[in-house]
């Protein structure tokens, strides 16, 4: 094996450029011809969303950094300074080619097939006519101008928020000169209007931006003043919560308190429409104390994500992918006792294709269960109406002993968390906050069973949420099983969440922030030993990031030993493949497509003694060691199997697959028409009979 520095920069990616990077595949999908019209704006909306939570966090975070005058960069040897420089210049292109592929590739698409965003160039004189008359009525009321002087200084924005900056000339009703003015919208107008069809546009659906309507008619506001120009801004603030886990006696009310201020944060970035002119953006920018590096001009709306309601306007099916209906797998298929089959044998699910519905049905019959003694369960993110909290109201109520560990710093989940947690403590539930200090972001459900004058437990683990929502749009695995050693690891887990207990080894499951970490390593240094043997190794490991400096040095390190190694990593990738003598063996691809790829699965071959676990976890410090996770082994053969079979699927994907160069770019994977393989879409052919 070479002599190497493993820890050598140059060897690494800087995690903020690859988040960018996979930023712009997303973006991809937007320009990509062969997916419907409608979910290549989806795309671009989810492209903008991203990069808004990048500026809140991730930039926030280094200028927070850059404040405190730390200015040493990562494993990766950027600087604070040198890494803010470059995601400048990265995403000053980046939204570039988001308003390019809006109005230049999808607005020409769009009204190709009859879907129409006008602007004052090309409305009619009955459509200024109705808009004169909307704006009127449904928006001028709800507004508030606020003139610009000594006795009314600049007012404070909320992050995210559109605003109007107003040039005025003129004099008031009481003899003060007006020069500049400021007109905050409500977020409670809709940023998209759907203008009534018109004789002459048969088969046309035609929409307006609530900016351009603003721009339209902001002097109705005005009145006897003259309005010399009306631009858009936003700023964008940073939203990162802090609860100092030493000071803080009410995890709970300190959330409540932080969620306040998230509105205003500091600022970390100023957008305002193209043509708003430099004396203007200069203002703006002292106001917010901001630097020209940190200001986007646009060529379009301020906020490209309030597109994604045109989804939901438009009722147009032929451009929008297939609909599908979820399976339920055929062990628990019109079966009314789920301890019967779980009893049985394990029941393994593959989400979105197989439905979520199965573990609203295991707490339902938990809570209606009078044998049932206790259900404990996590919660990260679970949406603000759901049937999971309904099931564990219901079972609170009815005498149930009901514990949940609910994560309250599930970020942007914080509010919808809290009112959770408040319905379930009014139902009588035990409901805690895991341990101060670390997320509780395991995805875990156990319930205790009486049976035959014996305590039974019943479990079901998975490596995403319990929302019902995102479980038809993410990719996820979820194990339910009886097994009595997972069933009694899950009994310590618990108990370590809710009260001070030492840490007894775990019989089955790895857990953060005590043995995962160590485990991987010495599952990847076992392959090394193998090949050295000359006995066959591969580690094929599928996950949302991958940046812990440790395993990719390990990585590199069984690379270097001939160790085939396949990575499935859908965001964030620091490790640099193909590095000649260090990363040959290693590959990387990312896959994104109609659904967000969440699931994490660890393979390895173990000289023909595979071991196959699936986890909460990805590969980074933080779900290491600040994190409580869980990675579960796949005991069944058949399941064993059927997921080494997914990842070999995902690995052939050659149309939505995306492959990591050393230099840290990534290319499209290409294959023509005859040769083509769409993992998902073959998931959904196999498991759901959809076509197509």
């Amino acid at each position: 094996m070479l002599d190497v520095n493993l820890q050598a920069p140059e060897l690494y990616i800087n995690r903020e450029l690859s988040l960018l990077a996979f930023n712009e595949r997303v973006l991809a999908q937007a320009q990509d011809e062969s997916l419907p019209m409608l979910e290549r704006i989806r795309f671009l909306c989810i492209s903008c969303a991203n990069l808004d939570e990048f500026f809140e966090i991730r930039v926030a975070g280094l200028h927070q950094r850059l404040e405190l005058g730390s200015t040493a960069g990562g494993i990766d040897g950027l600087t604070v300074q040198e890494q803010l420089t470059a995601i400048h210049e990265r995403c000053l292109k980046l939204v570039s080619d988001q308003y390019a592929a809006l109005n230049q590739v999808l607005f020409p698409a769009l009204e190709a097939k009859g879907i129409r965003f006008l602007n004052p160039s090309n409305m009619t004189q009955q459509q200024r006519d109705w808009l004169g008359s909307y704006f009127a009525t449904e928006i001028e009321p709800v507004l508030t101008p606020l003139g610009l002087d000594p006795a009314r200084p600049f007012p404070r924005i909320q992050n995210k928020s559109l605003n109007f900056i107003v040039r005025l000339s003129g004099v008031d009703a009481f003899g003060r000169e007006a020069t500049l003015a400021v007109v905050q919208v409500p977020r409670a107008l809709p940023r998209i209007i759907k203008i009534p069809p018109t004789a002459d546009a048969k088969g046309t659906t035609s929409f307006v931006f609530l900016s351009a309507i603003m721009s339209m008619y902001v002097a109705n506001l005005f009145s006897g003043m003259t309005v010399a120009g009306c631009w858009q801004f936003r700023v964008t603030r940073n939203s990162d919560l802090f609860v100092d886990d030493e000071e803080v006696e009410d995890m709970l009310r300190a959330v409540e308190g932080e969620l306040a201020h998230r509105r205003y944060g500091d600022t970390v970035r100023l957008e305002t429409s193209m043509d708003c002119p430099t004396d203007i953006t200069h203002f703006l920018l002292k106001q917010f104390e901001l630097d020209s590096n940190d200001l986007f001009q646009v060529d379009g709306p301020v906020n490209l994500n309030r597109l994604m309601a045109i989804y939901d306007l438009v009722d147009r099916p032929d451009l929008k992918y297939p609909l599908f209906t979820p399976v339920i797998p055929k062990s628990i298929a019109g079966k009314d006792d789920l301890f019967a089959v779980m009893r049985e044998s394990d029941v393994m699910m593959f989400h979105p294709y197989q439905s979520f519905a199965p573990i609203i049905e295991f707490l339902r019959q938990a809570a209606n269960d009078t044998n049932v003694l206790a259900i404990k369960q996590t919660l990260y993110r679970t949406g603000p109406d759901s049937m999971i909290v309904d099931a564990l109201v219901n079972a609170a109520r009815a005498g149930k002993e009901v514990t949940v560990i609910i994560e309250l710093m599930a970020r942007f989940d914080e509010a919808a968390n809290i009112a959770l947690a408040n319905r379930l403590q009014e139902a009588g539930a035990h409901v805690m906050y895991g341990v101060v200090g670390f997320k509780t972001h395991a995805k875990l459900i156990m319930v205790v069973r009486r049976e035959n004058g014996q305590l039974r437990r019943y479990c079901h683990l998975g490596t995403g949420n319990y929302h019902p929502k995102t479980a038809r749009a993410y990719t996820d695995y979820g194990l339910f099983t009886s097994d009595k050693a997972i069933g009694e690891d899950l009994h310590e887990l618990f108990l370590q969440l809710t009260s001070p207990t030492r840490i007894q080894p775990l019989k089955k499951l790895l857990q953060s922030p005590f043995t995962l970490h160590t485990a991987l390593l010495s599952k990847i240094q076992r392959e090394i030993e193998h090949k050295q043997r000359g006995e066959s190794a591969r580690i094929i490991a599928k996950m949302n990031a991958l940046i812990d400096p440790q395993i990719i040095q390990a990585l590199y390190q069984a690379s270097m030993a001939g160790v085939k190694i396949d990575l499935i990593v859908r965001g964030i990738c620091a490790l640099r493949p193909g590095l000649p003598g260090i990363s040959d063996n290693i590959q990387v691809r990312s896959i994104v497509g109609r659904f967000l790829e969440h699931s994490r699965v660890y393979y390895f071959h173990n000289a023909g003694d595979t071991e196959l676990y699936l986890a909460s976890a990805d590969w980074m410090e933080r779900n290491f060691f600040r994190r409580i996770e869980v990675a579960f082994p796949v005991q069944s053969v058949r399941y064993c199997e059927r997921i080494i079979s997914d990842l070999e699927n995902y690995l052939r994907d050659n149309t939505q697959a995306w492959l990591l160069q050393a230099d840290g770019s990534y290319i499209k994977a290409y294959a023509d028409k005859q040769s083509q393989v769409t993992a998902q879409q073959e998931f959904l052919t196999r498991i759901t009979g959809a076509n197509k």
